[in-house]
C-alpha cells in the first residue's frame, strides 16, 4: 500500500488527541485549523481553493486519488491547505487525463499529507467538539507540551491578502483559462464585469466568460474610485478564507462600492462581506459546511438545490435589518441564511458556489439572473438619460 520513502506520521490535535498514520514527502511539521469535507470527488478542486487557506482539510470519502491529478482541473495556480488528511491513498490511479499521481503532485506542491488514519473517528470528533487547531508532524522527537501550546496558539493571519492577485487582470476569451469543454452558453453579452478578488476560484471567471461578458479581476483592496474608472457593467465579490468580520478596511470600501449602482453578485465570502457592509453580522459556525451535498433552498422559486459549499461563518439572519434585504436561501439542514436580495442596492449574494456544478439541478442560473440584472439596471440608465 505505502511506497518505502512514506514516513510515520502523527496528526494531533488541540485538545491532545492523536491519530497515527503515513506520511509522504518533507519530513517537518505544519500547524492550521483541521475542518473536513464530504465531497466524493474534486479533491484537486478542493487543494487549488484558496478559501482553504491555513487550513488542513479532511476527506471523509475513504478512498482519494483514484483518477490522478489533471492539472486542468485546478481553481488556482497552486495548492492552500497546510495539510491534507486521508483515510486510503491510490497511488495508481487510472485515468486517460491524469498527468500524475496525487502523492506527487502534493510532494511537487509541498503540502504535509498523512493517510492511513479512522478519518471517521476524527470527523466525529470535529462534529462533536467543533473546529480546532492541530499539527501533522513527521518529527520523531517532540516535545508534546510544546507542540501543543504552538497548536492552541495558531491562528489563521492575512487570509486575503495572501490570496489576492496582486495586480490587475483582464480576461475576454478562454485564452487564459484552462479547462476542457469551453463554450459559450447563448448570445455573447459583451458586459464588462470587474472581479474583485478575495480568493477567487477560476470557474467564476469561467461561468462569466462563458456568458460573453469580458471579466476585470482586481485585488482585494480595489476602492469605488478605482473601479468607477473602468466602468463596469457589473460587480462580483468572489469567495475566499478568513474571518469575515476581520475585513474591515474591504467592508468600508464595500459600503463605497455600492453607492456606484451596480449591480453587484457575491459569493461566499463575498456575500458575507456586503451583509457585513450593510449593517448584519456574521457567526462561527460550529463545524462549517464544505462538501458538494448541501442542500440549500430557494425561497423564491420554492425549490431544493444541491450545492457545493466551503465556509465556516454564516451570516445572523436577525442581523439583516428588514428595509435592507431578505434572504432568500436558506439551508436545509440548519436553516443558517444561504442568500440574501437587496432592497435599496442592485445586489444579490449567495452563500454557496453556484459555479461549482454541484447536482442534477445545478444553481448556474444564479449567473443568468446576474446577466438580467445588468441588463435591467442598463435599460433603466438608459430610459432615465431618454426623459431627461
Amino acid at each position: 500500500m505505502y511506497e518505502n520513502n512514506q514516513t510515520t506520521a502523527r496528526l494531533i490535535l488541540s485538545d491532545g488527541s492523536e491519530f497515527l498514520g503515513k506520511s509522504f514527502g518533507k519530513k517537518r511539521t505544519a500547524i492550521g485549523e483541521i475542518v473536513f469535507t464530504t465531497s466524493m470527488t474534486g479533491y484537486l478542486e478542493t487543494l487549488t481553493d484558496p478559501s482553504y487557506f491555513g487550513q488542513i482539510v479532511v476527506q471523509t470519502f475513504p478512498l482519494i486519488g483514484n483518477y490522478g491529478v489533471s492539472e486542468a482541473d485546478s481553481e488556482s495556480k497552486k495548492a492552500w491547505p497546510t495539510g491534507y488528511v486521508v483515510r486510503e491513498l491510490c497511488q495508481n490511479p487510472s485515468n486517460f487525463r491524469s498527468q500524475m499521481s496525487l502523492n506527487h503532485w502534493l510532494e511537487k506542491q509541498d503540502v504535509l499529507s498523512i493517510w492511513g488514519i479512522d478519518t471517521r473517528k476524527l470527523t466525529r470528533k470535529i462534529r462533536e467538539k467543533g473546529v480546532m487547531n492541530c499539527a501533522i508532524t513527521t518529527e520523531k522527537y517532540i516535545d508534546k507540551s510544546d507542540i501543543l501550546n504552538r497548536i492552541r496558539k495558531f491562528k489563521i493571519k492575512d487570509a486575503i491578502k495572501s490570496v489576492s492577485t496582486k495586480t490587475q487582470r483582464e480576461y475576454q476569451d478562454f485564452s487564459n483559462i484552462s479547462k476542457p469543454f469551453e463554450k459559450y452558453i447563448g448570445q455573447k453579452k459583451n458586459f464588462k464585469i470587474c472581479l474583485m478578488d478575495f480568493g477567487a476560484k477560476q470557474n467564476i471567471i469561467r461561468s462569466l466568460l462563458q456568458r460573453g461578458a469580458n471579466v476585470i479581476t482586481l485585488p482585494h483592496s480595489a476602492t469605488a474610485e478605482q473601479i468607477s474608472g473602468l466602468k463596469p457593467d457589473g460587480i462580483m465579490l468572489s469567495n475566499g478564507p478568513g474571518d469575515p468580520a476581520e475585513n474591515v478596511e474591504i467592508v468600508n470600501n464595500l459600503k463605497e462600492i455600492q453607492k456606484l449602482e451596480v449591480p453587484i453578485f457575491g459569493i461566499c465570502l463575498g456575500h458575507q462581506l456586503l451583509a457585513l457592509a450593510n449593517g448584519a453580522k456574521t457567526k462561527k459556525l460550529k463545524y462549517g459546511h464544505r462538501g458538494a451535498n448541501q442542500p440549500v433552498i430557494d425561497k423564491t422559486l420554492g425549490k431544493t438545490f444541491i450545492t457545493s459549499q466551503n465556509h465556516g461563518y454564516a451570516v445572523v439572519e436577525e442581523s439583516l435589518e428588514e428595509d435592507v434585504g431578505k434572504v432568500s436561501h436558506y439551508n436545509a439542514n440548519d436553516k443558517t441564511c444561504e442568500g440574501i436580495e437587496y432592497k435599496k442596492i442592485p445586489a444579490f449574494t449567495v452563500q454557496f458556489h453556484p459555479e461549482a456544478c454541484a447536482g442534477p439541478l445545478d444553481t448556474s442560473y444564479l449567473f443568468d439572473r446576474f446577466f438580467r440584472l445588468i441588463e435591467k439596471n442598463k435599460n433603466q440608465k438608459e430610459n432615465f438619460r431618454i426623459c431627461r
